[in-house]
């Protein structure tokens, strides 16, 4: 059976792209962290980073990298945080997200329904980011 997040990549779902190559996307989640919480997935469906071919985990890596850049010059954030953790949805994915103090990193602290123009509003920042970085051709905007 599909994961949500193939479901999402695939189209069967809705998702606020902001990053699309031919192995990796890049969606907001709708339980953000913080406002710009960003998720790299890849399109294979992989339960687990242990499992992944190390050349497709560099390029996630470098993707969520490009994305913490975007996240922190979006949202005047100190820090861009990055978290591994693989137990929300068996398909694998790397949160990104602007980080202002620990706290950011508590899946208790979660925003479980942030409004649609909050998203909106945070994709389009994401997007100008990205733009600003030279990665127009990577740049997502369904």
């Amino acid at each position: 059976m599909a994961s949500v997040f193939s479901k999402i990549i695939s189209g069967e779902l809705p998702g606020r792209f902001v990053w699309e190559d031919d192995d990796v996307v890049a969606f907001l989640t709708i339980n953000p962290f913080t406002q710009g919480h960003t998720l790299v997935v890849p399109r294979e469906e992989i339960d687990n980073w242990q499992s992944i071919d190390p050349a497709l985990w560099q390029h996630i890596t470098s993707v969520a990298q490009s994305l913490g850049k975007a996240v922190v010059a979006a949202f005047d954030a100190p820090r861009a945080g990055l978290v591994v953790a693989g137990l929300e949805v068996p398909h694998l994915h790397v949160h990104v997200f602007p980080a202002y103090e620990l706290g950011n990193f508590d899946f208790a602290n979660a925003e479980r329904e942030p409004s649609a123009h909050s998203l909106d509003e945070a994709a389009t920042k994401i997007r100008g980011a990205l733009r600003e970085q030279g990665h127009d051709r990577h740049v997502s905007d369904r």
